[in-house]
């Protein structure tokens, strides 16, 4: 469907999940973004074509296969995807651990006619939730082994996005906001949801390799939900939803994002939100993304300094994961 005013919030709730299209215009809105992470790429290439962590800097190959090769002669310990993700780790946090917080992004995260789908569901006061990931994923032959379990390069497992909070945020009205930066087919590794799953509940997560729900929970047939640019795929956050595999010959490049009413909790407290609208009072909303960057380093500082505590309400001692 392509946005024309109000979008099918009664099939949001009817179903689990929503597919606008053409929400973004993908050269205003989605090509700085790119041009954003191909400045990343240049000066991480740089850095460690000078300190000898790989060979060549590859320039004359194009974003999407000079990403996959310079992840493979880095290797697992260079951790490349934090220096393109918008959110820290959970753990091993310091002073230099890399996230990356331009110009482009915050432009993505407040864009306008983004916010404008958001408002029919969780309102018009509107509070960027720090629950957020970029995700670069290359065909997962061209992933290193053991590199395959991390969501943001490889496949993501089933989940719902409740499981993957604290409890604190339970009765949030949170909004997920998946947007492709490029073309998401059945071929690179689109979403898949079980349509009508979220009027479960929640159910157990296990936290082995990150939180999944173990096959005996899943139920349902998984529908594929391809998506071009420009359009966005919103979840219910007890959608039960997982990537299929990237077995293309190019990347899959999304952002998930979060957003909810202003002064409910956000499930993940140590890390930093944002208001991104507010009607009532304008003046409140963020507008600069340099204070949103410093919002992240100061949060960096402090995990730095601490221990982040939980993120998860998971123990991994429940009887279905054992």
């Amino acid at each position: 469907m392509a946005v024309a005013g109000r979008v099918d919030v009664d099939r949001f709730y009817e179903q689990g999940y929503l597919i606008v299209e053409d929400v973004l215009d993908p050269a205003e809105d989605l090509d700085p973004v790119v041009r954003e992470y191909e400045g990343v790429l240049d000066s991480l290439c740089e850095r460690w074509v000078a300190d000898g962590t790989i060979r060549s800097a590859h320039r004359d190959l194009p974003f999407a296969q000079r990403f996959a090769v310079v992840l493979n002669e880095a290797g697992p310990d260079a951790k490349m995807m934090s220096y393109f993700d918008i959110a820290l780790p959970f753990s091993g946090v310091t002073e230099q651990t890399p996230i990356h917080l331009g110009p482009a992004v915050f432009s993505l995260l407040t864009n306008p006619k983004l916010l404008d789908v958001v408002e029919q569901f969780v309102g018009p006061e509107i509070y960027s939730n720090p629950i957020q990931h970029t995700r670069i994923k290359p065909p997962e032959r061209d992933v290193p082994e053991a590199l395959r379990g991390n969501s943001l390069l490889a496949r993501t497992d089933w989940h719902q996005d409740r499981g993957v909070h604290l409890p604190e945020a339970d009765e949030t009205q949170m909004l997920t906001v998946w947007l492709p930066i490029t073309d998401a087919t059945v071929e690179n590794g689109c979403l898949q949801a079980i349509p009508y799953s979220h009027r479960e509940g929640l159910v157990t997560h296990c936290t082995t390799n990150g939180n999944h729900i173990p096959d005996v929970l899943l139920g349902g047939e998984p529908v594929p939900l391809p998506l071009k640019r420009g359009g966005v795929l919103l979840f219910h956050h007890f959608t039960k939803h997982a990537s299929l595999t990237n077995v293309s010959d190019g990347i899959r490049w999304s952002f998930d994002l979060r957003y909810q009413p202003i002064g409910q909790p956000t499930g993940r407290p140590a890390f930093p939100g944002f208001v991104a609208r507010s009607r009532k009072h304008p003046e409140s909303a963020l507008t600069d993304w340099r204070e949103w960057a410093n919002l992240w380093y100061a949060a960096r500082s402090r995990l730095a300094q601490q221990e982040a505590g939980k993120f998860n309400r998971w123990t991994g001692g429940e009887p279905v994961c054992a």
